[in-house]
C-alpha cells in the first residue's frame, strides 16, 4: 500500500510494548509515523524508525512508580 501518515499516542505500559513492533514495521513500509509520548514514562524509548514528540507532564517518575 502507499505510505501514509500515522499519529500514535500509546498508553504507558504493556500496550506500548506490544504496539512498538507494529509501529516500526509500518515505518519500514513507508508510513510517516509520529509517536507522542509523555516526558516521564516507562520503557518508551526513542528510535530512528519513527519520529518521537514528547509533551510535558506534571508528575515525576517517582510519582508514577508510586501510583502503580
Amino acid at each position: 500500500s502507499d505510505g501514509g501518515k500515522l499519529l500514535v499516542v500509546p498508553m504507558v505500559g504493556s500496550h506500548w510494548l506490544s504496539m512498538q513492533e507494529v509501529v516500526e514495521k509500518l515505518s519500514e513500509r513507508g508510513h510517516e509515523v509520529v509517536v507522542l509520548v509523555p516526558e516521564v514514562s516507562w520503557q518508551m524509548e526513542t528510535t530512528q524508525a519513527y519520529k518521537v514528540v514528547t509533551y510535558p507532564v506534571s508528575q515525576s517518575l517517582e510519582e508514577l512508580d508510586n501510583a502503580f
